[in-house]
């Protein structure tokens, strides 16, 4: 046997031939989280009536996901490097249904709250797992596709969410209202959880040396200094405590690096490898992540009109919204193979996306009263191409030279920077949008204005491309390139061919 032949040998001894399917079973953590980010949006209405929940209440129901999702998802992270990516998605999951349920079965709006915030923690700990396992379990030929299907899983679950609540209240499934909009959770989880069991294998990174508590304390403070404010300052005015906080923020993460250095300086294990923040592609695409994500805010403003401004129902405004899959779709079968060409493919997606909003804002000015869904679908597709382009060239080039011993912490980084662009732009947007429509103006007036300021954002996140890395993206294919200065360890179902980088199998 040539010694090309005894290498490709070894090269598919090393990743199970099952691989595709476990990306599939586990990519449905991310849709449900991303589905459950938004789903409760359409059904306020609803909930208000049943529970006789307060605004503010209302408001919590929503932000509590998003709050909790946020603060806990470096933990998750950790943990799954520490007791097993798998174990830790399984728990998890398992604990995003229970939540789910308890949502499902809530009496009062506080049960429904405290449900919420739950199902924002679960996620946390199965979310991370997704992408820390797809670094491990893909060869490099395979991982830019593999990271495509991941990102455009959020796109397609930020649409989702509208679209499933709509179906589901239409549909008054028993009689239940809004409520089976969690418990839907409960047999897509079962057979998650199952499919997961059987076709996932165990990984882990490297052994902590001491859990880092307090720089989990101090990155969750950070975080929250941010999105707390961000979540509800509109809510309650702005207060000048919400843009104190805002402003701490920077501090109190440039604390936590501090920190984490001279956790790692003394040879414990810190939340998060400080090495990790000296690649230009990896800091770099996290700034993007942040900006580019923040235009999704798109989907609030566009769910609030056809709602409010041309008396769409709840079912025929996700219908509407479904054209952007349909985008994201066609774009999912060549975006893998441009992902390489990196930042130059990030900038034209952006500009796509940018292109795409202004198709959307001058239809909603020019049909304004009469808007009808085929009138906003060339836009929305042209959007969905822009947005397949993007969202899975930027995990990619996060984490091209991330070697797989890390990917639990690059992961969690990766999804923290989507949650905060999603926050910030709901911020944004929505301040400006609802600052006109409260103003008296005419409900297409304040869309269209809340559109351009998406255009913007999108304009913004392009002209941002130039800070990533110029040329190719390679991937790091092993550990030689190790920032956290540990091999990854991974077991599974079949024996590895590298040592360093997976450990003997497990039954």
């Amino acid at each position: 046997m040539t010694g090309q032949a005894l290498a490709d040998e070894r090269e598919a001894g090393r990743y199970s031939p099952r691989r595709w399917a476990a990306l599939a079973i586990t990519l449905f953590a991310v849709l449900m989280d991303m589905v459950d980010n938004t789903v409760l949006n359409v059904a306020l209405p609803s909930v208000q009536a049943d529970l006789g929940a307060s605004s503010s209440q209302l408001e919590w129901a929503v932000a509590g996901y998003t709050l909790a999702f946020a603060a806990a998802m470096l933990t998750g992270a950790r943990l799954g490097d520490q007791f097993g990516r798998r174990r830790i998605y399984l728990l998890g999951l398992a604990g995003f249904v229970v939540a789910s349920t308890l949502a499902g079965a809530a009496v009062n709006p506080e049960m429904l709250i405290t449900s919420r915030v739950l199902q924002g923690a679960a996620a946390a700990m199965m979310v991370p797992q997704v992408l820390a396992m797809l670094q491990i379990e893909f060869p490099k030929s395979e991982r830019p596709k593999a990271m495509s299907l991941y990102g455009l899983t959020f796109a397609v679950g930020g649409i989702g969410g509208p679209l499933l609540g709509g179906v589901l209240l239409e549909a008054d499934l028993f009689g239940l209202d809004w409520r089976p909009i969690f418990y839907i959770n409960i047999p897509v989880g079962v057979a998650a959880f199952i499919g997961a069991l059987l076709l996932t294998r165990e990984s882990r990174g490297e052994k902590l040396r001491g859990f880092d508590g307090r720089g989990t304390l101090i990155a969750t403070a950070g975080l929250l200094c941010l999105l707390f404010p961000l979540v509800e300052g509109r809510e309650l005015g702005w207060p000048w405590w919400t843009f104190a906080l805002m402003a701490a923020c920077p501090a109190v993460l440039w604390l936590f690096i501090r920190y984490e250095q001279r956790i790692s300086d003394l040879g414990r294990s810190p939340i998060i490898a400080p090495s990790l923040l000296r690649h230009r592609g990896a800091v770099g695409g996290l700034l993007v992540a942040i900006l580019f994500f923040c235009g999704m805010a798109y989907q609030l403003v566009m769910t609030v009109h056809l709602q409010v401004g041309e008396g769409y129902s709840p079912l025929r405004t996700g219908l509407t919204m479904v054209a952007f899959t349909v985008g994201v779709g066609i774009g999912s079968g060549f975006a893998p193979r441009l992902m390489p060409l990196g930042r130059r493919v990030v900038f034209l997606g952006c500009s796509i996306m940018a292109v795409g909003m202004v198709i959307i804002t001058v239809t909603v000015d020019r049909y304004a009263g009469s808007l009808e869904p085929w009138h906003l679908a060339p836009g929305m597709i042209v959007s969905g191409l822009g947005m397949a382009m993007v969202a899975g060239t930027l995990v990619n080039i996060v984490l091209a030279k991330v070697p797989r011993s890390a990917s639990g912490s690059a992961s969690s980084l990766v999804n923290t920077a989507i949650q905060v662009g999603v926050a910030t732009g709901v911020a944004i947007v929505a301040t400006v949008y609802f600052s006109v429509l409260d103003g008296g103006n005419p409900p297409a007036e304040a869309a269209v204005t809340g559109l351009w300021t998406v255009v913007g954002l999108y304009v913004l996140a392009g002209l941002s491309a130039f800070v990533l890395p110029p040329g190719r993206v390679e991937l790091v294919e092993d550990d030689s390139e190790d920032v956290s200065g540990s091999p990854t360890t991974s077991t599974g179902d079949r024996p590895p061919a590298v040592s360093r980088e997976e450990a003997a199998v497990r039954p």
